[in-house]
């Protein structure tokens, strides 16, 4: 037999106010804020608060629209709503209200979260809910909280007629039920050539992708399974599939299906993995069915990458960005009153090499409009908000690199080993490492030189390092945290002299 109670409304929204009490206005008019020693300054993150996967990538009349999950009460996870900004150049962004918020029932004292979702631009009407020509409908993860009974997800609607501004939720949701408490994560886009919508969303604890189709957002129908691949070591969470020009091969183009689970590292820890293959409107069909795992990254804080829907086809472009935080410490963070940022936004595409198709990622190239004068000194290169381009010839020593964010005793290691032909990033010297066992580490990946060269693209932003391997063939996202205000830039050799040449730009702040 089952028991349920319920709580009266009046209590419900008692604690929630109490839980409010924890919360800051999103508003920059505290001065302080956006100038707190570990803060990002050309990285997103919200005013206050806990952020973490990003949700409804969306273009639409010049703005492109980041949602985001968010706590509006405090800075660990929980009360899953969607937060919302928007930005004309993927840069600066505008902080809007939060758009889909947690809410309880009045009746049965369930609680339901909103969970990770897809924004789309039902241009066509297809749902009956737009009264705008272009209105955006949100498909997203109810996670309910019943009350006695335990957890359960499904999908539901929300759907806006000014711009993202203000929203309503559909009157008759969920749209999807599986009758599962795990079952989630909806990636849905337009799929032109049969005239239909198609969603992608996973069963976690299964390691399966599940294809759906649907004409108007509102009925669907499983068309196929994907899964029993690559690494299954983590459960699967937030899938997508998008079509990627080849660079090497002029006017083709591959299908790629990514996702969230395990790390190049091991289960402890958390990250994305793709395959490439072909849709064919119903299934999705990997190249190599015995492939080892490919990651989408090889540090350890970019998890939950999705892509934008609704780019202008004059554009071209395939833009994806990540959450920066890892679920191992994700809550531990020692940052306030914010904890997590989104990634660089990333320009994708794919290039055939021997052993298949490798997913190439670059940063957006807006990024160049914040450089300041060139650090001609490369012996005086300092700050916490810089880009830099590196090459190391690397024959010429065992190890050859770059440490940044040095200070005292300090640093954070770039490196490259030529006899294990591995690239290394190395934070166990970073700064505050304590707050977690497995936070101070050393990740690395083979890379093979090109004509000799190493090739590095590196942003360094007080807390987040990224880096780009030879023109994106890999790379690496992590959180750092050092402890003074001021650090420094040094390029090293070991066993050897190799020439590692360096050019550096200090970076504006997009907040300040």
């Amino acid at each position: 037999m089952q028991f349920r109670f319920t709580i009266p409304f009046g209590l419900i929204a008692l604690l929630f106010a109490c839980a409010a009490k924890e919360k800051k206005q999103d508003t920059i008019a505290d001065s302080s804020v956006y100038t707190e020693i570990h803060r990002p300054q050309f990285h997103f993150s919200p005013p206050t608060n806990w952020i973490n996967d990003p949700n409804g990538l969306v273009y639409l009349d010049g703005e492109y629209h980041l949602f985001y999950q968010y706590n509006p009460y405090g800075t660990t996870w929980g009360h899953m709503s969607w937060g919302h900004a928007v930005t004309k150049d993927l840069l600066h962004w505008e902080h809007l209200p939060v758009a889909i918020t947690e809410y309880p029932d009045a009746l049965t004292g369930d609680s339901t979260m909103i969970f990770s979702g897809t924004a789309v631009i039902d241009k066509n009407n297809t749902s009956g809910l737009c009264e705008s020509k272009d209105c955006m409908v949100a498909i997203y993860t109810s996670h309910v909280h019943a009350m006695g009974e335990g957890k359960v997800q499904h999908q539901s609607l929300a759907y806006s007629n000014d711009r993202g501004r203000t929203w309503k939720r559909y009157g008759k949701n969920p749209v999807l039920d599986s009758k599962r408490k795990d079952f989630r994560d909806p990636k849905v886009f337009w799929y032109e050539p049969e005239q239909k919508w198609v969603m992608a969303l996973v069963i976690p604890d299964l390691y399966k992708v599940q294809l759906y189709q649907s004409k108007n957002l509102i009925e669907w129908k499983l068309m196929s399974e994907f899964g029993d691949m690559g690494d299954t070591l983590r459960i699967w969470e937030c899938p997508d599939l998008y079509q990627l020009p080849v660079d090497n091969e002029s006017g083709k183009k591959k299908w790629v299906l990514s996702l969230s689970g395990s790390h190049p590292q091991g289960p402890t820890f958390v990250g994305m993995q793709y395959f490439v293959g072909e849709f064919d409107g119903t299934r999705f069909i990997a190249d190599d069915t015995k492939q080892p795992p490919r990651y989408v990254d090889h540090g350890k804080d970019f998890y939950a990458g999705i892509v934008y829907n609704n780019i202008p086809e004059e554009d071209g472009r395939t833009i994806m960005i990540g959450w920066v935080n890892n679920w191992t410490y994700g809550n531990l963070l020692p940052t306030a009153p914010w904890r997590g940022a989104m990634a660089l936004p990333r320009v994708l595409s794919l290039r055939k090499q021997e052993e298949g198709y490798r997913l190439i990622q670059k940063p957006v190239s807006s990024i160049s409009s914040l450089r300041r004068t060139e650090i001609t000194d490369k012996n005086k290169i300092s700050g916490k908000a810089l880009e830099l381009e590196i090459e190391i010839q690397a024959a010429a020593s065992k190890e050859a690199g770059v440490k940044v964010l040095k200070t005292g005793t300090e640093e954070t290691i770039i490196g490259y080993n030529s006899e294990t032909r591995e690239l290394f990033l190395d934070r166990t010297h970073s700064g505050e490492t304590g707050f977690n066992k497995d936070f101070g580490s050393i990740e690395r990946a083979t890379v093979y030189p090109i004509n000799g060269i190493i090739k590095l693209h590196i942003f360094i932003d007080h807390s987040i390092v990224e880096v780009f391997v030879n023109d994106g063939e890999l790379t690496f996202c992590e959180s750092v945290f050092t402890t003074q205000k001021n650090a420094t830039v040094e390029t090293y050799s070991k066993e050897g002299t190799s020439e590692v040449r360096i050019k550096a730009w200090e970076l504006n702040s997009v907040w300040r």
